[in-house]
């Protein structure tokens, strides 16, 4: 097989991002003080208006890294670079105590070419789970100040290949890398502060396989199954407990340092999804993801005890997109989508469970001379504890992405 030279373009892009790479922090909520964060959803700025759905979605003109095997959808032609970000305003509230944050930034980036007419590839950079949170409390004689910071980001590349008509296999290979960052502040009465952190440092390899089947009924109805597995496996990489008297100019002193191999797992990931398309005017699918996260071990670091125990995660979401002509005036080429999701979360709150639920909306807008879409989406969201509800959070999340789609390699003919 001969590697095109875009194929080698994509991997210098990774050669470059690699070094300069980092995790984002655009959440803000003490639940992700728990476990490795917020997990992300993993979906670009199109799916998140379809309730985060993607498994059995495949098109020439989206990126969709939810599942690799959809990379194969593409022509032979076409170039296609997707990039978003985020900005998210939440309210908290426990009992009588009210809060109000925003936040923001980069989401992901992404890029897909082809390689043959039946073998496509992408590489991008994702996000995997995300920290951020402060808040503070009173203890005996004194105060304490939580924070937390960082995140784990995936960079991957991935392969797609149709072997036969209607059937497509892919493959991610992701490099899972970042630090998250713990921090709890004590306030003594005696004028003493110190400060008491957990740093969990990961450098690893993550793999997920996808397949899709999809089958034309009628001249008008089109349906695909897709699936996606990534394994279990342990991380790659080191926690550490380090207490630093912050009152005095003494060193720090590490009193955990902990390999994570072994010691910290990542749960499997099983994902299927059920996509059904009317001409080119309407798409709708249901998904449905699970992860046994219950008897994932965890590393336990000195004093951060509280991250010992999960969940088993599921997920739930339903999208819908209509397009009135997909070749009509601009107006009529807008992409209207709307979606819903219900999680149940693997952080676990002593006895209680996290749930999340949500509802969005969203718009696909055409550039006017080009196949170039710019992704509107609008989400509301509610997370809280169960049974005892603990902090409520209600987001609202405006996500902007642009999905740059060109034609680059077409060959002219000499006569």
């Amino acid at each position: 097989m001969k590697i095109n030279k875009p194929f080698i373009a994509l991997v210098a892009l990774l050669a470059t991002v690699l070094p300069n790479a980092d995790a984002q922090n655009s959440v803000i909520s003490p639940y992700s003080r728990f476990g490795y964060g917020l997990l992300s959803e993993q979906s670009n700025a199109m799916q998140r208006s379809m309730g985060g759905v993607g498994y059995a979605m495949r098109s020439g003109r989206e990126i969709n890294f939810m599942n690799p095997a959809s990379y194969a959808a593409m022509d032979s032609l076409t170039f296609l670079f997707d990039m978003a970000v985020d900005a998210k305003s939440l309210k908290t509230k426990e009992g009588d105590i009210k809060g109000d944050n925003f936040t923001g930034g980069l989401d992901y980036i992404t890029m897909q070419v082809p390689i043959t007419k039946w073998l496509g590839a992408s590489a991008g950079l994702i996000p995997f789970s995300e920290v951020g949170y402060t808040f503070s409390s009173d203890i005996t004689n004194g105060q304490n100040s939580r924070q937390g910071s960082g995140g784990f980001n995936e960079l991957y590349v991935g392969f797609g290949a149709r072997p036969l008509t209607g059937l497509s296999v892919g493959l991610n290979v992701s490099y899972l890398f970042g630090t998250l960052v713990n921090s709890t502040y004590v306030y003594a009465t005696n004028a003493t502060t110190s400060l008491f952190e957990r740093q969990v440092e990961v450098r690893d390899y993550r793999l997920r396989f996808g397949v899709q089947y999809g089958r034309m009924f009628g001249k008008d109805h089109y349906v695909t199954v897709g699936a996606v597995y990534s394994p279990k496996k342990s991380f790659h990489g080191h926690a550490y407990g380090i207490k630093y008297d912050v009152s005095t100019d003494a060193l720090p002193d590490t009193i955990s340092d902990i390999n994570l191999r072994g010691n910290a797992q990542m749960a499997e990931t099983w994902g299927l999804g059920v996509n059904y398309k009317w001409q080119d005017r309407v798409m709708a699918e249901i998904d449905f993801t699970y992860q046994p996260w219950k008897n994932v071990k965890a590393a336990r670091v000195e004093g951060f005890d509280n991250t010992s125990t999960f969940n088993n995660r599921w997920r739930v979401g339903v999208g819908a997109q209509y397009v009135h002509r997909s070749r009509g005036s601009w107006l009529q080429r807008v992409n209207y989508r709307v979606g819903a999701f219900y999680c149940n979360d693997y952080i676990k709150v002593g006895d209680n469970s996290v749930r999340e639920r949500g509802v969005s909306v969203g718009f696909g807008l055409p550039a006017p001379a080009a196949k170039t879409m710019i992704n509107l989406g609008f989400e509301f969201r509610n997370r809280q504890a169960h049974p005892q509800p603990m902090v409520k959070e209600n987001y609202f999340v405006m996500t902007l992405g642009i999905n740059f789609n060109q034609v680059w390699f077409w060959r002219n003919k000499i006569r």
